[in-house]
């Protein structure tokens, strides 16, 4: 019987995975398939490369924005078509643009009305359980 391959997969799933940008991973990551082994030991113990990365970037897109408190379509509409660094974001919150602010209202007001509706369903769910059947 053979042993089994192990799993592997593309160097920019990997990175979206770690929540790095690929462009900024050394070559040698970019160059060859990442086993499941591989990811998995990355994310338990990052080397130098991987740590400085996740704490300066340049960010993907999806952490951008999830540093700043906006969605990603909130990333485009300010005009955010690049990937930030952490201190470009920093300098970001500090300045505090309208687009910014207006964005992170529009969040704060869908993750209200998402917090409101799980609330409703809750509540829809307990009332089922407590009927008479």
């Amino acid at each position: 019987m053979s042993t089994p391959k192990p799993q592997t997969m593309k160097p920019q799933t990997a990175a979206r995975k770690l929540g790095v940008l690929l462009s900024a991973t050394p070559e040698e990551f970019r160059a060859g398939v990442v086993s499941r082994d591989e990811l998995n030991a990355l994310q338990a113990d990052p080397p130098a490369w991987l740590a400085d990365l996740r704490r300066n970037g340049p960010h993907p897109r999806q952490e951008v924005a999830r540093r700043l408190g906006v969605s990603t379509s909130g990333l485009s509409r300010g005009g955010v078509e690049e990937p930030l660094t952490t201190d470009e974001i920093k300098a970001l919150l500090d300045e505090m643009p309208v687009w910014l602010q207006r964005e992170r209202a529009t969040q704060a007001d869908v993750r209200a009305e998402e917090a409101r509706l799980r609330s409703r369903d809750r509540a829809r769910s307990s009332d089922d359980d407590d009927a008479p059947r």
